[in-house]
């Protein structure tokens, strides 16, 4: 790695290159066995592991691929490894989410096995400088709305969506920053009934640390039964640009 004036940082380089090795193995235990193809995973690492030893550990394209495994190149999300799509959603919810997998607010509950994944990966991200550096390398690829997967009644969906979620999420579900609440519409639908799920179940938010995925814990219980989940889902997408 050269400095400014363009001499060799030794010390630095050595950072990154354990810091590429850490990444390069958990890449692999996150996506291997029954969550996924651990070659692909493989091949990520190694990408990344060259792009660290070369280059700054706040280059957000070099860390990002040790998320290629499960997330995809183009941060488009894999249905059939958990992984959602990370491309329609704004960067500062990214950033809060990924300082809280650092901190351990998020993904420590036994039966979050996704969001244990995600804390160890997030975990090797040495300080917030790379986590901007990832937040900004994924905003850079533009915002694409994911595909719906779940069908229900709209008008229901419509109407417990007005009542119970539109204050804090936005009237066309596109989030509302100065609440801290995220866009729902264009995000994974099968991915948001998960993390619901969750929150309702008390695997995700039963931290009152977590300020802001307490109080979404907290609302997981006013929807009566699932069917109206997926009305109010299904509702969401139908949001979507």
């Amino acid at each position: 790695m050269e400095s400014v004036s363009g001499h060799f940082n030794l010390h630095n380089f050595k950072r990154y290159r354990r810091l590429a090795v850490v990444l390069c193995s958990l890449a692999v235990v996150a996506c291997s066995s029954d969550q996924g193809p651990s070659a692909d995973s493989e091949q990520a690492a190694a990408v990344a592991q060259q792009l660290l030893a070369k280059g700054a550990g706040a280059d957000g394209k070099a860390l990002y691929q040790a998320c290629v495994a499960c997330h995809g190149d183009e941060a488009q999300g894999n249905q059939s490894l958990g992984a959602p799509s990370l491309r329609n959603q704004q960067s500062w919810y990214l950033t809060r989410q990924l300082q809280a997998y650092r901190s351990g607010l998020r993904g420590s509950h036994p039966e979050d096995s996704y969001g244990q994944q995600m804390q160890a990966i997030a975990k090797t991200l040495p300080d917030s400088e790379a986590v901007d550096a990832v937040v900004t390398y994924i905003s850079a690829m533009g915002s694409q709305a994911a595909a719906a997967t779940l069908s229900g009644d709209l008008k229901r969906g419509a109407d417990y969506y007005s009542n119970l979620c539109g204050a804090c999420h936005g009237p066309a579900a596109e989030g509302i920053e100065l609440l801290q609440a995220p866009a729902l519409a264009g995000v994974d639908d099968w991915y948001l009934e998960r993390q619901f799920i969750h929150f309702r179940d008390g695997i995700r938010g039963a931290n009152e640390a977590d300020k802001y995925g307490y109080q979404m814990a907290m609302m997981a219980d006013s929807l009566p039964d699932e069917a109206v989940l997926r009305d109010v889902l299904a509702y969401i997408q139908s949001l979507a640009d």
